[in-house]
């Protein structure tokens, strides 16, 4: 049924698996609109999934070892993988080609565990390699350069801390701060327009980090460590350094909210994910024999609220859909299992006399309501419908919600002006090609 004849105010998380997708994966994204999703294949290869169709609409071929991420720009125009291979390349799905064209290819010293676009910008990304090292890189003209984000050691420091490894690196919603994690259950925070560190926390007891995961609204984050905890916490805020003065290094302990573990089976885990409103919280359970997916409610005090089975495939990554109660979940043998709130069909929302009977009952037919209308009114009806032109070449129309997705703050505010110079050609509206395919040839 229609999504707007639901009930907007029963939204739940997912508890039924809609659908399976066989597709070879070791992750999956949604992209923004949540209309298509990208899966990360062992092979080199990317797939390009329509969630309508069920079908693969592009194949992302250009590495030669296995992507270790994916990720999408705020418009969904391009997509960005990374490899074992060394390289990350960017995708045009603008292109009306199979494989889509090369945008960009990116080129490092060592393997890429993991890269994402800035928010605001897919000209800017954000790497981090197998060598413990993170990488700011700006391909935009006047701006060109590769920064490496480097810890700041204070005066008390020994070399211990200068040989922490970072394990895990992500761009904040708006962009404006990268947060990396450590192998000494640190969290450091890095000025992403000057690449300097403004903030140093600890966490207590955390071991080493394994991902970070931000919510969508608000001021809440996550880390998942080796410690088998889940941890979440509100963010401070930072102050924007200035051009040529001395940044003052914001070194805190922080205090999680909420701690999140399995006290049963003291089970790892593989990914987590916040739901678009960021009041459930998704873990993903590294346990060897079933595919569990823990919830926890966080508008209730971040209470338990369901453990989803997927089966006997174990699950090694999660992701949820950006606009909707639905999750991503990719099994060990490839596929990706799409998870749903099954909502009971309300037929009484299709018109305001329509009613829903519990048995059968006699109806009363109206004056004229069956009546055979003019056939030569219909037929010219019919007629000026068939003349009318229709585009099946031209592309998919409404591809992106005509809203920017991402934070949007104050455009005066230096760090989005220096995000938002030499913007990229992500811009709203643009349509992906139909590719016309021979039956010999389709996927």
């Amino acid at each position: 049924m229609n999504a707007s004849l639901l009930n907007p105010f029963t939204v739940t998380h997912p508890t039924a698996v809609q659908t399976s997708l066989v597709s070879g994966a070791s992750f999956a994204r949604f992209d923004p609109t949540g209309k298509f999703v990208a899966a990360g294949r062992s092979d080199g290869s990317a797939a390009i999934w329509d969630l309508d169709t069920r079908a693969v609409i592009r194949w992302c071929e250009g590495h030669v070892k296995a992507v270790t991420s994916v990720d999408w720009s705020r418009n969904s125009r391009y997509v960005l993988t990374s490899s074992k291979d060394w390289n990350v390349i960017i995708w045009d799905l603008a292109s009306p080609a199979d494989p889509p064209q090369r945008y960009n290819t990116i080129r490092f010293d060592a393997p890429v565990v993991s890269a994402y676009f800035h928010p605001r910008n897919s000209r800017i990304i954000l790497a981090l390699l197998s060598t413990g090292e993170a990488y700011v890189v700006d391909s935009r003209k006047e701006h060109r350069v590769r920064v490496e984000l480097c810890e700041t050691l204070g005066e008390d420091d020994d070399d211990e801390r200068a040989r922490s490894i970072m394990t895990t690196a992500r761009f904040d919603p708006s962009g404006r701060h990268v947060f990396v994690g450590t192998s000494t259950g640190n969290v450091l925070v890095f000025n992403s327009r000057m690449k300097i560190m403004v903030a140093r926390h600890r966490i207590s007891g955390a071991g080493s980090m394994k991902s970070l995961e931000f919510a969508k609204v608000g001021r809440r984050f996550a880390t998942n460590s080796s410690d088998r905890t889940i941890r979440q916490f509100i963010l401070p805020t930072y102050p924007s350094p200035i051009v040529g003065a001395e940044c003052a290094i914001l070194e805190t302990e922080l205090e999680p909210t909420h701690r999140f573990n399995d006290p049963i089976s003291k089970v790892s885990w593989h990914a987590m994910s916040y739901s678009p409103d960021g009041e459930w919280l998704a873990g993903g359970a590294a346990d060897p024999a079933t595919h569990k997916i823990y919830i926890w409610d966080i508008s209730n005090d971040g209470q338990f609220a369901t453990a989803l089975d997927g089966g006997r495939e174990p699950l090694i990554d999660i992701h949820w859909h950006p606009r909707a109660s639905r999750l991503a979940s990719t099994t060990n043998q490839g596929s990706v299992l799409i998870w749903h709130c099954p909502s009971p069909e309300r037929w009484g929302a299709f018109a305001g006399g329509f009613e829903e009977a519990d048995e059968n009952v006699m109806y009363e037919e109206g004056e004229s309501e069956f009546d055979i209308e003019n056939e030569v009114e219909l037929a010219m009806r019919k007629k000026l419908q068939e003349d009318e032109a229709v585009d099946i070449l031209g592309g998919v129309d409404d591809l992106v919600d005509h809203k920017m997705n991402g934070f949007v703050g104050d455009p005066s505010d230096e760090d989005f002006e220096w995000a938002d110079d030499e913007p990229d050609d992500d811009w709203q509206g643009w349509r992906l090609k139909v590719i016309m395919v021979d039956d010999d040839d389709a996927y």
